[in-house]
């Protein structure tokens, strides 16, 4: 079969090689990738990549080998999963405890959108506890775990504001209800639930738009630029704010994956797609995302045949950010 593989090269940083099929283990299953959705901070690991990456973990695409213990879909189920690595492949292996079945309602490009930027807002929503009618802040909102946590807050009540650098990177947030702002000392708080997922110099300003007695949760660092708090600063802002760290991680990942398909088949969750490609184009996406040239996500659809050369669906058309 063919797989992605690291090159080192910052310009191109994946290449096709041929690798045998994965050997599932006793509890997983055996999927034929139709296909997959690489997220930013899996562009950074490529930067220098360890030896024996194997990239990509959410997929979607068709059992055609059932688990060896009984456990999970049979052949010829389609599917959503997150596996640990290896899904930039025509087929993958994935734990039984880490995959959802799909609907027909529900295509394998909206599909492989889902799993860590939908399972990261549905377990950060969950950290920040019940949302109807507080009011929110969402800093870095732009990327898929942006779109994902807006839809959702506002749908359970919040009151929510969603910073992003442009107008036209916060177009989608406002029509799904967000008021939108393009600096973090723009938003008018104070908030009873900060969201940040920058770091820099843009957390401290967040910090200081709780209210007392608020609730910043940290879930990222988009920035890549490490964060510094001064003590007599915070003597002057909101006292006793709570800061939580979030990381999503955590298996096993089927329940939340089942409860993303539902939402999606139901009509309630809309995945922010910015670009649709062949993956043959993937080392170009995977530069646009770093350099937050796309808005949501992307998804790359595996070729069966091996010789399409698709131009990329772009659904944006300027320069957005992804997280």
């Amino acid at each position: 079969m063919r797989r992605l593989i690291p090159t080192g090269d910052a310009a191109r940083p994946v290449a096709f090689a041929e690798a045998p099929q994965p050997v599932p283990e006793t509890g997983e299953v055996l999927v034929k990738v139709e296909a997959f959705a690489p997220n930013r901070g899996e562009t950074f690991l490529l930067e220098r990549p360890r030896p024996g990456l194997l990239p990509g973990k959410d997929v979607a695409g068709l059992v055609v080998q059932a688990a060896a213990d009984g456990s999970g879909p049979g052949v010829g189920s389609r599917v959503v999963g997150h596996p640990a690595s290896g899904g930039w492949a025509e087929y993958a292996a994935v734990p039984t405890h880490s995959l959802a079945v799909l609907p027909d309602t529900v295509d394998h490009v909206r599909a492989a959108a889902l799993p860590l930027a939908g399972i990261t807002a549905l377990r950060l929503l969950r950290t920040a506890g019940s949302l109807a009618g507080r009011r929110v802040l969402l800093t870095g909102a732009s990327g898929g775990v942006g779109h994902y946590v807006t839809e959702l807050a506002v749908g359970s009540g919040a009151e929510l504001t969603a910073v992003t650098a442009t107008p036209e990177r916060g177009r989608r947030l406002a029509e799904l209800g967000a008021t939108v702002v393009h600096e973090v000392a723009a938003a008018d708080g104070p908030f009873d639930v900060v969201l940040e997922s920058t770091g820099g110099p843009a957390l401290p300003v967040a910090l200081s738009k709780a209210r007392p007695g608020g609730t910043l949760v940290w879930f990222g660092q988009a920035s890549r630029t490490p964060v510094t708090l001064d003590f007599f600063d915070l003597l002057t802002g909101p006292e006793r704010v709570t800061v939580r760290h979030f990381h999503y991680a955590g298996a096993p990942y089927g329940p939340d994956l089942a409860a993303l398909v539902r939402l999606v088949g139901q009509g309630r969750l809309h995945p922010e797609i910015g670009r649709t490609a062949d993956w043959t184009h993937t080392a170009d996406t995977l530069v646009d995302l770093r350099e937050r040239r796309i808005r949501g996500k992307a998804v790359l659809t595996v070729d069966k045949a091996g010789t399409s050369a698709k131009e990329p669906e772009e659904n944006a058309k300027e320069p957005e950010e992804n997280l």
